[in-house]
């Protein structure tokens, strides 16, 4: 009954091909949010895998609904002494949609497929394979010591990629039973794929449409060509106010006022590596002065995911009537995420782009979070997996992209510790998303011995009310 013990034992699950199968039969249903003819495989994900696997573990389950959810939430919880620990987890079952036909030859969204050394297949790193690891994890660390040591609760959502919808509600009215003392999760990417990484928060993000209709229809650019305002060429210059030729943003609400220095010191070590896949980081682009780790863990992104005038695919000698453009800005921790679209048209209307209209394109707006890098429960983290696997983990602020995390820290007080099981160049969200399997293992590994490590008595003092 010791710590290696768990340990070998999770990594026996692996090995057996265990892990590999059951991932597999989770990727081959299609659990698409934004599809709504996939709603029943939603329900199917939490009644049919998630609730037995949690149920087998001694967790008692029940499943809960929220109107404006997109697919029900299943809450588990295993309670063994109430003055114990209680560790708050966190997954999603819902994907992106698959684009079936985007995908490399031989490989399909629904199907595993081992290539070299890594796993395709939708859902095998965001999120299925990372919350299967931690539940793996779990079982590991309870055959081995014959209970876990501390309280469990988890909770499996179905609409994360739709920005989760009711999430924050459902918290809200649950915090009673959600209560609990930290919230050990995994989502989103390493620092790179070697090194194990925490992230403590994550960035925020809001998402917008810039618009110029000028008129109806467009009209022959010889006959009105330098009579007609462009709307397209107005909205260049618009976005050309917001951010300098080099991507620094220019609007002063949009950006913190210092990079605290206890986030300078963490990512201090930090490289950022999207590994042979990945893309070669512009060096001179973004704000100036910071180091690639500073600009995508420490500071706000602008960037235009979408632009149309005319018709792009047949183009026409017209001068066209409309412009857009979708926009986004990724926020850290001290920018009001309320003020941002009130500070843009202040900002295009000094500029004299009155005429640009900007609306929100989607009702949910992840905030900025991030738990302090020096809080002992940070520490903890990275003593236990600097153990576990003789490497110094990578502590990042927060994530680089957006997750639902100021629902658990803010709602619900949770100190926020993620752990993730994949790496920037996973193609989450695009065709051809894969696991290495060398991540998977050594996750399983990660995660038995934090939960070990939970039970054991050592964890850092509780703060209860």
């Amino acid at each position: 009954m010791t710590r290696e013990a768990a340990i070998a034992r999770a990594e026996d699950y692996f090995d057996s091909g265990a892990f590999k199968s059951d991932l597999a039969r989770l990727v081959a249903m299609p659990t698409e949010s934004q599809n709504p003819e996939r709603a029943a495989v939603l329900t199917a994900y939490v009644e049919a895998e998630m609730r037995p696997l949690l149920q087998g573990l001694g967790f008692a389950c029940r499943t809960l609904t929220h109107p404006r959810a997109k697919g029900p939430f299943l809450y588990a919880e295993r309670i063994e002494d109430e003055a114990l620990p209680t560790v708050f987890g966190y997954g999603h079952g819902d994907v992106i949609r698959g684009l079936d036909k985007d995908w490399a030859d031989g490989l399909s969204p629904w199907t595993l497929t081992e290539v070299g050394d890594r796993w395709y297949g939708r859902g095998v790193v965001d999120n299925k394979g990372q919350h299967v690891i931690n539940i793996a994890a779990l079982r590991a660390v309870l055959e081995t010591r014959g209970r876990l040591g501390f309280n469990a609760k988890y909770l499996i959502e179905m609409g994360e990629e739709m920005g989760s919808p009711g999430l924050r509600e459902l918290c809200s009215e649950q915090k009673d039973l959600f209560r609990a003392d930290i919230l050990l999760g995994s989502d989103g990417p390493r620092l790179n794929a070697e090194r194990p990484t925490v992230f403590l928060g994550s960035r925020g993000g809001v998402t917008f449409d810039l618009t110029i209709d000028a008129r109806e229809g467009g009209h022959h650019s010889g006959n009105w060509g330098g009579l007609l305002s462009d709307p397209a060429i107005q909205l260049a210059h618009a976005i050309s106010t917001i951010v300098s030729p080099t991507g620094q943003i220019r609007i002063h609400e949009w950006v913190p006022k210092e990079l605290p220095e206890s986030v300078r010191r963490v990512l201090a070590d930090c490289e950022v590596d999207g590994g042979p896949d990945g893309p070669a980081i512009d060096p001179d682009w973004g704000e100036p002065g910071l180091t690639p780790a500073e600009q995508v863990f420490g500071w706000c992104s602008f960037d235009v995911l979408a632009m149309k005038a005319g018709n792009p695919d047949t183009p026409v000698n017209a001068v066209p009537p409309r412009a857009w453009a979708r926009c986004q800005l990724r926020f850290v921790v001290g920018i009001d995420p309320d003020e941002v679209l009130p500070a843009l048209r202040r900002h295009l209307a000094r500029h004299g782009f009155s005429m640009v209209r900007v609306e929100k394109s989607r009702d949910e707006i992840f905030q900025a979070t991030r738990l302090d890098p020096e809080d002992a429960w940070v520490t903890w983290a990275v003593d236990s997996m600097r153990r576990t696997t003789g490497k110094k983990p990578a502590i990042l602020p927060n994530l680089g992209g957006s997750l639902p995390n100021d629902i658990f820290s803010e709602i619900l007080g949770l100190k926020t510790i993620w752990v993730p099981h994949s790496y920037p160049g996973c193609s989450q969200h695009a065709p051809n998303e894969h696991l290495p399997v060398a991540i998977a293992r050594e996750g399983l590994a990660l995660m038995a011995g934090l939960y070990w490590d939970l039970g054991n008595g050592t964890t850092p003092p509780l703060c209860r009310a």
